[in-house]
Parts: C-alpha cells; structure tokens; sequence
C-alpha cells in the first residue's frame, strides 16, 4: 500500500513521510481514525515507506523486495492484529490470516460488519483474546528477518478488554526497532493505560470533495452522481463504496412505491410488497433499509427549512420535497425509528416477510392515521 492509493488525507501523510524523514518514528503510534476515513491503509502506507529500500521523497517506491511483499501482506516483519470471531479458546488472529489477506486486500477500507460477513461470524462477538495477546509478544520477541523495523499493526484495539494490559510492559519497553501502530474508532472504548503509552496520530473524516473525485475518477461516475453519494456517506469511504454498487439497483423506485402505498393504506399491495421483499436478499433488503434512512433524513431538511442543502437528483428532490409536505418531524423521526429497528432485525436474521409487513403496517399507522408509536415503543418479534 502505497501513500499515493489513499483518498485524501494529505496533511496526514505529509506528517507522517516528515517523521520518518527526521529520524522521528515514535514505536507506538494510535490513528484515531473514524470508520472509512482510511487510517487502516494509512497505518500500513506507514510501515512500508518506513520498510521500503529505495524510498522516494513522498512515498514508498512500490517494487523493491519489501514493497512487492508488503503489497500482498506477506512480509516477514509485518504482523497484523485485529477483532476475530473465535471458534475454540486458543484461536488467534493467526486462525483467519488468510481471510484477512483476502479481505483487507479487496477493500482497505473495511468495516467490522464487511469483516464479520467475510469470515461467516454469524452472531458471535469480535473479540482480540489473550492468546492473541501471547501470540503477539511471542511474535515481537523475534529478531527483525529483512526490514529494520518489525511492525505489528493492530486494527481496532477497542476490542482488546482487560486483556490489553498483557501488552504493556512491552508497548511501553519494545525489543530495538519494534513499531506498533494501532487504528482505532473510537477513543473512549480503548484502555487508558494503552493510551498513555501511544503518540496519537488524528485522521480526519474524508471531505465531501476526496470522495467525489475518488469515485469520478475510480469508479467512473458522474459528477453529480458522485457528488450525491459523498453527501449521502457523510466522509465514509465505505459507505460510499455500499453506495456506489446501489446505483445499479431501484431503491428510491421500490423505497417511494413502499411509502406511497402505505400512505394510501392500500392493503393488498403492501402485503404484495412485503412478499417480494422477502426475496431481495438480506443485504438487499439491508440495503433498501439504509437507504430509506438517507431518504428521511433529508425529507428532515426541507422540513427544517434547509431544501437548498438536500443534495439528490432531480427526481429524488422532487419527491423528497412533495412528500415532505405530508410529514411532520415527529412523524419523520417515527417513520426513521422503524427503519432503523428493521435494520438491526434483519441482521440478526429475522423473518422478512414477517418483518416488512409489521414496519408497513407501522408506516400506515404514522402516514394514514397519524398515530405515533408510544414513546420506548413495542416490542416486535419477528421470528
């Protein structure tokens, strides 16, 4: 991975290329990187500017030895840790390496969730396990094999638990030449006693503008395409990326039948409806959900009195703006709320037909008869 592959980020990859060239590589660094802003691919563009054998002004140069390894994650001195789904107490991230080649390699920017799909985790929690800890002190106990630095890149150490504080004396005192990089979501959830020992590095969310020109210029876009889908993914290159492989698929067509014959209470149609969703396909209808959402939010907009912010095509505008018209915030929030439920529902493989059914007859109930949901809601089952 190279720093000229990431989308945006400059000020960031300026930084760091400026503190290897300065002799200043601190041995343990956290990115504080929200979700697809990229500072998983930054934190191994790091390790192989730092490895690299025939280093450039601003990047590694991407066919030496290290560089041709590291591009396939097979470099003897990079070691990687992150959240896995364990099947039997001593498995380690070792257990999923080469998923994890496979996904990392396919999309730099993944999520948790792409993460959980690839290894088929089904309902069980990502976790980074003491034996995983063992494995890494076991792993950076061992003398450098090609690369002046030996590299243990850690994604998601909010994950570690109490089980983090194994690694301590050995982020605090590492063997000579050792760099531990950890890409983090969210700085609340990750020990402070990690945290004390780490220089943080801030990865900014991507801007509206990185995304639209990554996706003209990789993904072949229109302007105005790409521009709605960077508004709508909000600095989340994932997101984008989910987004970008809908455009081929009828969401705002099947999403305002959905809502226009909910609000006409037409019955017969929506249990119609709710049988053919059932046979979308969980991602989908998970999918469909998402951007529903989207939808609603921006339905939120022209009711705040905020419509030259809406950015959607002629045709999604115009709906946007005429079925506004119909809704209240309160409602708006209802409609999101049952949207957002059905999500979760889904994931957790609930019955489809069941489920599409229920949120239809919940969208009559708000649309048509104007009844909002109490307050802590009902609870739905779905099974």
């Amino acid at each position: 991975m190279q720093f000229s592959e990431i989308v945006g980020q400059h000020a960031v990859k300026q930084h760091l290329i400026q503190s290897v060239l300065e002799n200043r590589v601190s041995h343990a660094q956290l990115f504080l990187s929200p979700e697809g802003s990229g500072g998983l691919p930054l934190a191994l563009a790091y390790a192989q500017f730092i490895s690299c054998q025939n280093r450039l002004p601003d990047d590694s140069c991407g066919e030496c030895s290290s560089c041709r390894k590291y591009k396939k994650l097979i470099h003897p001195d990079l070691h990687f840790s992150y959240p896995f789904f364990a099947k039997h107490k001593d498995d380690t991230s070792l257990s999923f390496i080469e998923e994890w080649r496979e996904a990392f390699l396919s999309n730099p920017y993944l999520s948790l969730d792409e993460w959980r799909s690839q290894v088929e985790a089904e309902n069980k929690q990502a976790n980074i396990n003491i034996a995983e800890c063992h494995q890494i002190i076991k792993k950076l106990s061992m003398k450098q094999f090609e690369a002046e630095y030996k590299v243990l890149i850690m994604w998601l150490p909010e994950y570690l638990d109490k089980a983090g504080n194994t690694l301590l004396k050995l982020i605090e005192e590492p063997p000579h030449k050792t760099l531990f990089l950890l890409v983090a979501q969210n700085q609340d959830q990750i020990l402070n006693t990690i945290l004390s020992r780490t220089q943080l590095v801030k990865v900014q969310r991507l801007s509206d503008k990185d995304i639209t020109e990554y996706l003209v210029e990789k993904k072949g876009f229109s302007e105005e395409q790409a521009a709605r889908i960077a508004y709508l993914s909000e600095g989340n290159l994932q997101t984008a990326l989910t987004l970008s492989a809908e455009e081929g698929n009828n969401n705002f067509g099947v999403f305002s039948d959905w809502l226009r014959m909910c609000f006409s209470n037409k019955g017969m149609q929506v249990i119609d409806f709710a049988e053919n969703a059932a046979r979308f396909g969980r991602e989908n209808q998970k999918n469909l959900l998402k951007y529903g959402i989207k939808l609603l939010r921006e339905s939120m907009m022209v009711l705040s009195g905020a419509e030259h912010l809406v950015h959607l095509p002629g045709n999604e505008k115009e709906f946007v703006v005429n079925f506004s018209a119909t809704l209240t915030m309160a409602k708006a929030e209802s409609i999101i709320n049952e949207l957002e439920k059905a999500h979760y529902h889904i994931e957790r493989n609930a019955n489809p037909k069941i489920l599409f059914l229920d949120v239809s007859l919940q969208f009559i109930k708000i649309l048509k008869f104007n009844t909002l949901p109490l307050v802590g809601g009902t609870q739905h089952i779905y099974n």
